[in-house]
């Protein structure tokens, strides 16, 4: 079993405090790609891409998967996505890229704060996982 696949069935979904909560404080430190009122992008610390970039909202308000998504997150929603978008250009990924939402243990989502995986600069592969 994968330690991706170990961290994601080990992992409890609860309101606590997580990584990323953590991060938006600068409690730990992360490589800022992008930031705005609303979310904070970084590179993923374990890349599974030459490009892969985390996406997150700074409150959580509740969504902590995409299944927990709820009328009033509509616009995070679509505001983390056109995001992956600007960062996706102004990282050059003019040929493509792969935007990925993990939820729930067999989604293989192991911090439960909604986030986005912007992956580029390699060939996808399809179908993924």
């Amino acid at each position: 079993m994968s330690s991706e696949k170990e961290a994601a069935l080990a992992a409890v979904p609860n309101d606590s405090p997580t990584i990323f909560d953590k991060i938006i404080k600068k409690e730990i430190p992360s490589t800022v790609v992008y930031e705005d009122e609303k979310v904070l992008a970084f590179r993923d610390i374990n890349p599974q891409a030459p490009t892969h970039i985390l996406i997150i909202p700074k409150v959580k308000d509740g969504l902590t998967g995409l299944s927990k998504a709820e009328e009033r997150h509509v616009k995070i929603l679509g505001h983390l996505l056109y995001v992956a978008k600007v960062i996706a250009k102004q990282e050059g990924l003019e040929d493509g890229y792969r935007v990925v939402i993990n939820d729930g243990p067999s989604g293989c989502q192991s911090v439960y704060h909604i986030h986005v995986h912007l992956l580029g600069g390699r060939q996808m592969n399809w179908p993924p996982g």
